[in-house]
Parts: structure tokens; sequence; C-alpha cells
């Protein structure tokens, strides 16, 4: 656009007509303005600022976030926007490996491809200890933590920590476990739990036939009560059984207390095995309890592709197990679409904005309450579709998956 002086040269006006076309030089220079900034990234920039609870003027969904990150890129307007720090608060090391393998790598890479630095956000794991995590959710928001990220421990914890926070105008998230009794206004970021179950019950199914297991006499072995999840996982699972209990195909021998610590489901296993001698299969709700069972099968010289059990997370243990035919597979929860969504809808938060319907796909219920939520879907891992699902996304190294007890089975099964 030309300056006002070149508009003018060589034309003699009045003061009045001056006036005039400085009005709509400078009309026509805002506008020039507006346009330029319309035009960025499809008008999903944001102008900046944000009250709380203002409409998103950033947008993404659910189904954009990939491997590569690249999505995150689109909300660097939010991390500038933003204010205060985002603060996740990790439960343990011992009934996963996920959180420390996964989830803090993922989650720090999400917030620092969002335009973040490392001292906007900080991940602890709380080894758990509820006081613990009581204490760190503490000195993140006397540190300035204007958004929480819970993973709980159990859900009694956890609602107290998200109701100080509350108290204090700090955002929750509640991240992969739902915290029952939490605020109304808080998200929930996780994989569809049901689903998750119902997975791991089809695969049970699925391998019993494939085993050629006759007379299944099942074993269903729960995750801690404490942990929502793990009543959704048993919700799904047992759906998926009940009719071949009820029809007398399979018999359910024994649903004894769950549990996630592994040291605890293979003393469970032991006892019900040594008592139900005809138990020929297990329900095992995640790779690290089903590991603690396969090592009492292998002690007992119980031979693959005979006694199936089932699992979650898609660990290095988990998928050798399924190499070995000791286990018949694992629901994979890619954890970087959790971990970016969790991210998203944090920066969201911090920058006083509502997360839009594109990313908030789902409810979930909290006693008749209704929860905002991000639900990404799982999917079922054998080793079938090991080398497209997990190797192919860098979940785990194929050097330390393919060792040599199952380095035959890694070629069998594609892996290179």
């Amino acid at each position: 656009m030309l300056p006002f002086r070149e508009l003018t040269k060589g034309v003699t006006m009045s003061s009045s007509v001056k006036g005039a076309l400085l009005f709509g030089a400078l009309a026509l220079a805002t506008a020039g303005l507006v346009a330029c900034g319309d035009d960025d990234d499809g008008g999903d920039s944001s102008s900046g600022g944000g009250g709380s609870g203002e409409e998103a003027t950033v947008t993404i969904k659910a189904v954009d976030f990939g491997a590569d990150f690249s999505a995150m890129r689109k909300l660097k307007p939010l991390a500038e926007a933003g204010e205060g720090k985002i603060a996740v608060l990790l439960p343990d090391t011992e009934t996963s490996a996920r959180y420390e393998q996964f989830d803090r790598p993922y989650l720090a890479r999400a917030f620092e491809a969002a335009g973040l630095s490392k001292d906007d956000y900080q991940i602890q794991n709380a080894q758990g200890s509820a006081s613990t995590m009581q204490t760190q959710a503490e000195a993140a928001i006397t540190g300035g933590a204007s958004v929480l990220l819970v993973d709980p421990l159990d859900s009694g914890s956890g609602a107290a920590i998200e109701k100080n926070a509350e108290s204090k105008g700090v955002k929750v998230i509640d991240y992969d476990r739902l915290v029952k009794g939490g605020p109304e206004d808080r998200y929930y970021i996780s994989f569809d739990n049901v689903k998750v179950g119902e997975m791991i019950g089809e695969g049970f199914v699925e391998c019993v036939d494939e085993w050629k297991v006759e007379e299944p006499n099942v074993l269903v072995m729960n995750g801690d009560p404490t942990d929502n999840n793990a009543l959704l996982f048993a919700e799904g699972y047992n759906g998926v059984l009940k009719p071949k209990f009820d029809d007398d195909s399979y018999v359910k021998v024994a649903e004894p207390a769950g549990t996630w610590t592994p040291s605890e489901a293979a003393t469970t296993f032991t006892q019900q095995y040594t008592t139900n001698k005809n138990i020929n299969s297990a329900i095992t709700p995640n790779d690290d309890n089903a590991n603690a069972v396969i090592a009492q099968l292998q002690s007992q010289q119980i031979d693959p592709k005979t006694f199936p059990t089932t699992g979650q997370d898609a660990s290095p243990v988990g998928l050798q197990n399924i190499l070995k035919g000791y286990q018949c597979g694992t629901v994979y929860k890619p954890i970087y679409l959790e971990a970016q969504a969790a991210a998203a809808v944090a920066l969201y938060l911090r920058a006083g904005q509502t997360p839009p319907e594109g990313l908030v796909n789902g409810e979930t219920d909290d006693d008749g309450k209704k929860v905002k939520s991000v639900l990404m879907t799982p999917i079922w891992v054998t080793t079938e579709n090991m080398a497209d699902t997990v190797v192919k996304d860098r979940a785990v190294k194929v050097s330390e998956l393919c060792i040599s007890e199952v380095e035959d089975a890694c070629s069998e099964a594609g892996i290179k």
C-alpha cells in the first residue's frame, strides 16, 4: 500500500479535503492489517490474552494429533497468551512402566512443541505416595501453577488435591484416570477405557479359539478397585465374557480382589491355582500383572499357547510374552496421543480459553455428573500387527524388544 504522501503527490487540496483523504488512507491501512492477520494458517492464530472461559481462538481436533507432534505447533499462540505454569502429577513407577518411559517424555515434547519453555511446566512423580503427591501439588500451586494435570493414585486423594486447587483458582485436568468427585468444571483426558476392557475380552475369546483351549476355566483378575479405570476395564471384559459364562461354554472359576501390584498379583494367582487346578486361562488386566502370572506358569513348565493371558500398555515385557506365546495380546494405547490431548487442553485453560468441541469429543460419567472428556482410541496388538503399530510408532525399540529369546519370533512377525 502507498504511503499518504504518495497518494497526495501533485494534488492541491484544502485542509478539509486533506483531512478526508487522511481518514480514508488510515482506514485502508487498518483494513489491510486486519486482512493480513486473518491470512495466517487458515485463521487459526490467537490474538492473545483471554479471560476465563473465552471462546477458543485456535482450533484443533482430537484426530489431528500424530506421532510427529506437528499438530502442537498450531497451539503456539495459546502458549504465548497463557499465564502461570502447568504442573503434571504422575502416580508411580511400580504399577506400570509407562509413566516414566512414555508419559513424561511425551508430555514434555508436547509442551515444548507448542512453544512452552522448561520453566513453563513441571512433571513430577509421587512414587506411589498420596501424601507426596499432595505435597507436590501444594508446592506447584505456591510456585505459580495455573493448571494441574492429575493422574491420581486413588480418587480420594485426587479429589482432595483438586478441591484445594479449585479453591485457589487453579484449573484441573484428570489425566488417564478419572478422579471421582472432582470439580464439576474439570476435564478428563484418557482412552475409552470400557473399550480397552472390551478389547481384552474379545482378544481373550479369539485366543481361546486359536490356542484350542477346551472347556476354558477362567480366573478373572482385576486391577485395583480404588482406580476408576480398573472398574471400566472390568466392565468391558466382563461384558464380553458374560454370555460365555451364562451359556456354560466358559467357567468362571474365581474373581479375587484386584491389584495393580505385580507381586500381589503373583501371590493371588498362586493361591488360586493351588486351590483350583482346573484353571487353564486368565484375564489379566495389564502387562505387568500378566508377566507375574506368566512367571508362575513358566516355573511350572506350562507350555506356550496353552494358557491364555491378556494385558494392556504394550510394554516391552508384554510384547515379548506375546512373541513367546504366553500372552494373547495387549491393548496399545498410543500415549503420545493422550499426552498431546492433555497438553492441548492444559494450554487452552492456561490461556483462559474453552477447549473447542472438536478436541473435547465425549463425556464420562462421575456418579451421574458428566465430565467433559477427550477420549482417544486404543488398539489390540498381537504378533499379526505388532510391526505396524508399536514398532512403527517407535513405542518400543527393536533392539530392546527382539532379545535372543524372541529373535526368531520377531523375524516371523516381520519386525526388523
